[in-house]
This record gives C-alpha cells, sequence and structure tokens, in this order.
C-alpha cells in the first residue's frame, strides 16, 4: 500500500514541477490495489489508503478542493492467491477478499474466475465471478451504508497501524530522493521481494495453511479449462496483415517520425522556472489515427527512451 500510493505521490511531485494546479488534474487520479485473503487486513488497508491520501493532498500538497482530497481507487481480487489444486476453493477467496474490497470503500471491483490459476477463463467461470460481485450487491446488504466497520476497536486499531507503517515508509524514501531515486537503489524491490520470501517460506512451513495446496489435498482429476487454439492467433496475424497492407504507409512512417522528435526534444525552462516539456500524446493520437499498431508506437519510443533494466543494488 505504501508503495502503491508513493507511486502516486511521486506523480504529483512530477506534475508540480511542470506547472501544473494539483487542484487541476489531482481529481482525475486513481488507484488500482488487490483483495487478499487477510480479511480484516485488506478492509484495514484500503481504510488507511483513503485516510493518507487525504492528508497527502490537503497537508503535503496543499489542495483545496475537496474532490482532490478524495482517493478514487479499483480494486482486482489477488490472482496470486488462487490456487490450481481444488480451483473451485478460489470461489470463496474471491467472495472474501471482493467483500474485504467494498467495505474497505472501492470505487469500482474486478472479480476474478476461479480457474485462472490454470488458464484463461471458462465462460461459467466468468459468470460465477460475475455473479460474485451480484451477491454482493444485491443480497449482502453491505452497500447501505457508508463505512459500515467503522468504530470498531480492532479495525479502528488495523487502520492506525497501517497509515503510521506507511508514513513511515514515506519518510524513508522521502530521505531517499523520492520514488525514482527509491527504485534505483533497488528499495522497494528488495522490501518487496523480502515479504514475498516470508510469505513463501511460512507457506512451506504450513505456518500459513492454503487449503487444498499445503493441507487438506486431495487426489484430483484434471479440472476442466479454456483451450485457445492456434486458429486464434492465424486469425489475429491474417487481420494484422490485412491493416498492414490496407493503411497509408507514408502516414504511418511520418507519424512515427514525428512521435520520436518529439520525444527526443530536451524540456525548456521558461522565466518562472517551470519546465515545460514536449506533449507527446498530440502525437501518440496521430500515430494511432494513422493505423499505428502499439507495438509500433511502443518501439519507436523505445528508440529514443531506451528498455529499463534493474541493475542489481547490494
Amino acid at each position: 500500500m505504501a508503495f502503491t500510493i508513493y507511486d502516486g505521490v511521486e506523480y504529483v511531485e512530477w506534475a508540480r514541477r511542470r506547472g501544473l494546479d494539483v487542484d487541476d488534474f489531482g481529481p482525475r487520479l486513481s488507484f488500482f490495489f488487490n483483495a487478499h485473503n487477510d480479511f480484516f487486513e485488506e478492509i484495514a488497508k484500503y481504510r488507511a489508503a483513503r485516510k493518507i491520501w487525504y492528508r497527502l493532498m490537503k497537508d503535503r500538497f496543499g489542495a483545496k478542493q475537496a474532490r482532490t482530497w478524495l482517493m478514487r481507487f479499483h480494486t482486482q481480487t489477488a490472482g496470486v492467491s488462487l490456487t490450481a489444486q481444488q480451483p473451485k476453493n478460489n470461489i470463496a477467496r474471491v467472495a472474501i477478499q471482493a467483500l474485504a474490497a467494498v467495505l474497505g470503500g472501492t470505487q469500482s471491483l474486478h472479480t476474478d474466475s476461479y480457474d485462472e490459476a490454470l488458464a484463461l477463463p471458462t465462460e461459467e467461470a466468468a459468470r460465477i465471478a460475475l455473479r460474485t460481485q451480484q451477491v454482493i450487491a444485491y443480497e449482502s446488504g453491505v452497500t447501505q451504508t457508508v463505512d459500515p466497520l467503522g468504530g470498531s476497536y480492532f479495525l479502528e486499531r488495523l487502520t492506525l497501524d497501517m497509515e503510521k507503517g506507511a508514513f513511515d515508509y514515506f519518510d524513508k524514501m522521502d530521505a531517499m530522493g523520492g520514488m525514482v531515486k527509491a527504485i534505483e537503489r533497488g528499495y522497494p524491490q528488495k522490501e518487496i521481494a523480502e515479504a514475498s520470501y516470508q510469505y513463501q517460506r511460512a507457506v512451506e512451513a504450513k505456518e500459513r495453511i492454503i487449503v487444498g495446496a499445503n493441507d487438506y489435498m486431495i487426489q484430483e482429476d484434471a479440472p476442466h479449462i479454456l483451450y485457445i487454439g492456434e486458429e486464434v492467433r492465424e486469425a489475429q496475424t491474417k487481420k494484422l496483415k490485412a491493416l498492414r497492407s490496407s493503411r497509408n504507409k507514408e502516414a504511418v512512417r511520418r507519424s512515427l517520425d514525428a512521435l520520436k522528435h518529439a520525444a527526443a526534444q530536451e524540456p525548456v525552462a521558461p522565466k518562472d522556472g517551470q519546465i515545460s516539456p514536449v506533449n507527446t500524446m498530440p502525437f501518440i493520437i496521430d500515430c494511432v489515427k494513422s493505423y499505428c499498431t502499439v507495438g509500433e508506437i511502443c518501439d519507436a519510443l523505445r528508440d529514443v527512451y531506451g528498455t529499463y533494466e534493474e541493475v542489481s543494488v547490494t
């Protein structure tokens, strides 16, 4: 949670350096969170995130508009938590995760299908994922009040602990010079890797039980999964070839060259000291209108910016 929110802090910092007013773009910012299995911890996570963003926008960035103070976020249930063993157990996992997100105040929700640890979802699995959301929305009653668990000592304590822990991380990354500098030093990567290691160690030691995966296991028949044949790839390849043969090749070349040129321009600093970079978005739109593919547009930008390669920091 701390790293996700601090990503947002970094975006706001860079936008302000380029002369944008936080109240002009702040209300359009949104976040994307996962929902995992620890029910109360997940609810506390979302409650803390909303409080943290309010404090950051109001106190750190001086936002004046109430809409700027609000955190908008989408939640997806955690695919990483789903097991290939006894996959129908994932229906219960997804329901718990989705309910936690709703109780924590999410504005939109994606529920994973129970067979996503195996393949792309079957129609049946996708329908069950949808029905899970609908049962929560229309049958559970949890949408009838805002923050229904507010006032619970346990939840309030968890929320405060999460909030404090996040600001402790913020202080460390502020001292490093921001999120970009922290990433260059490998700090968030190391913290996430360590948390993943401790989780996997606990699972393998059975200190954390994953039902059907490391305990309560059974002999299983191979599940029915969605099979996508080669004909799909062949059909997509055929469509792409047809597009490339019918589009205006000169317009494609011209728009991609213009994008590269714009991306390569150095930002200029006017008298007020604010940085004024070249806005590449109009050039990207021109590429799309010329029927450049996403791959071609990305390749054009890679030619200028290169590809990020993580440096191992010890």
